[in-house]
């Protein structure tokens, strides 16, 4: 079961509530193949979780891993999970703003439903409890997340996007970022962005640029000064429409008119910085 990674095309945050979370209005759509984790699960004797891949480490094996989370979670509302032994393949770079661990959550949910084990709007409501990154990453689609990420709203008519997702292999971990915006940010409620249709990317890469801005990137950027660079670097390369950082960082992603300038860049940007997460991939539209 792939676990794609999401991105935040844009992000825009609302101040701090009473709750300690905050109003979100961003639209995020989801990686191909080339920027997945892979979760696997089969019926045995004992639960066991088992990590491989670029990112996996020993630390993801703890209870607190969003996959173990889930079954939990299932199991708490009263549903017999039986004992699985679950195979998670990290590809996609740990607190680094593509949602990697509640893909994973995401993935391990569906495949509960997909074993008939629980039902699409139930698995739904218990991604609500997970994170707020968590009931996007269940569905998986481009949508409109709003609230504090639990409600979800189709957007209009997107075309793929051509895109390259850039890491510089630095954590950047949510919560320090969210500290630093609220000391920053104490303003006026969220508005929320209406979008018209796009049916290619130049018009929608435009509309994005001008538009719309991801709040959290200054913060991450006081916190990690390197993606400043990384955001310059993909931005001079040729036909790329937009820079930007995805979620709370350090992740960031250059949006591309055409799938051959998106190789090009790709191949240009590996050999430049081959100590780089790079992946070229297609954000799927609607």
């Amino acid at each position: 079961m792939l676990a794609p990674a999401k991105v935040n095309l844009f992000l825009h945050v609302g101040p701090v509530k009473e709750n300690g979370r905050h109003d979100l209005d961003s639209l995020v759509m989801f990686a191909g193949p080339e920027a997945s984790d892979r979760v696997e699960a089969r019926k045995c004797d004992e639960m066991s979780l088992t990590l491989d891949g670029p990112f996996a480490g020993p630390e993801l094996a703890s209870p607190e891993n969003l996959v173990l989370q889930a079954v939990s979670a299932c199991q708490a509302r009263g549903f017999r999970v039986p004992p699985l032994a679950i195979a998670l393949y990290k590809n996609i770079p740990v607190a680094g703003g593509l949602g990697g661990g509640s893909a994973d959550a995401g993935a391990m949910l569906r495949h509960l439903a997909k074993l008939g084990l629980l039902t699409d709007p139930v698995a739904l409501s218990i991604a609500s409890t997970l994170g707020g990154d968590v009931p996007s990453a269940f569905v998986s689609r481009a949508r409109l997340m709003r609230g504090e990420g639990q409600r979800l709203d189709l957007p209009p008519s997107l075309p793929d996007l051509p895109t390259l997702l850039v890491n510089p292999r630095l954590p950047c971990p949510t919560g320090p970022v969210f500290q630093a915006f609220d000391r920053e940010n104490t303003g006026a409620p969220l508005e929320l962005v209406e979008m018209p249709t796009f049916e290619t990317p130049p018009p929608m890469i435009d509309w994005l640029a001008g538009m719309t801005r991801n709040d959290l990137q200054s913060p991450a950027t006081g916190l990690i000064p390197e993606i400043e660079g990384v955001l310059e670097t993909i931005s001079s390369l040729p036909g790329c429409g937009l820079a930007r950082m995805s979620g709370s960082g350090a992740s960031c992603f250059g949006l591309f008119k055409t799938r051959a300038d998106l190789k090009a860049a790709a191949d240009a940007l590996s050999n430049s910085f081959p100590h780089w997460w790079i992946a070229p991939t297609l954000l799927k539209g609607i």
